[in-house]
């Protein structure tokens, strides 16, 4: 395994991608409904039109909000972050997907990294579920020692490819690409942050642990 060697501008430019690629899907189905609108006569489906709009534009909104945590600034530097908010923006992800979702956690501010942090662990949740599943994210602790309980359940759940070299930063390559990009950030806002993190897998579910370092 070799260490990635990323600088700031190609950490950047994958970032960009990897938030690109999550609101692609929905935001091309806003256009296809508005093309309908625009073509169509048919009331049935203007009515269809407008509801694909709708959901979809919802669908955008959440994962823009989710990426705005995850990824963002979400304030100035030593900002916290209130569990309840991380919560919600969540919880908008997971409307009407193949994955049901828990949380459990103190109503409390935490630093942003660690926000940070749970928020990425959560996508990598997903990814251990492929077919779809739960998730079950408990806090525990405050904001100066907490842990992160993440279990991903469901058919074929699995560790997911390379994360565990990605979360410490290395690859066989020594490089990353987008569809890596975001497991190796999670890795780097735990060491910021000053937290492990540490991936199982027993039989259908997968647990993801985050504790002090």
């Amino acid at each position: 395994m070799a260490t990635i060697n990323l600088d700031s501008l190609d950490l950047a430019a994958l970032l960009c991608s990897r938030v690109c690629h999550d609101v692609i899907s929905p935001v091309g189905a806003i256009v296809n409904g508005i093309e309908v609108l625009e073509d169509e006569n048919d009331a049935s489906m203007r009515d269809f039109a407008l509801e694909l709009i709708g959901k979809s534009a919802k669908q955008a909104s959440a994962r823009l909000q989710f990426a705005r945590l995850a990824f963002g600034a979400a304030g100035s530097a030593g900002a916290s972050i209130d569990l309840g908010d991380a919560e919600q923006v969540t919880r908008g992800m997971f409307q009407d997907d193949k994955i049901s979702f828990s949380w459990s956690s103190p109503r409390l501010l935490f630093p942003k990294n660690r926000v940070k942090l749970l928020l990425n662990l959560i996508m990598i949740a997903v990814g251990a579920i492929p077919r779809g599943g739960s998730i079950a994210v408990a806090v525990t602790g405050d904001a100066e020692a907490c842990e992160f309980v993440l279990k991903s359940k469901g058919m074929n759940a699995r560790i997911p490819p390379h994360a565990e070299g990605l979360l410490a930063g290395e690859t066989e390559t020594g490089t990353v690409d987008a569809h890596g990009i975001q497991t190796y950030y999670a890795g780097m806002i735990a060491r910021a942050s000053g937290m492990k993190v540490a991936l199982s897998v027993d039989g259908d579910e997968v647990t993801i642990r985050a504790v002090m370092a």
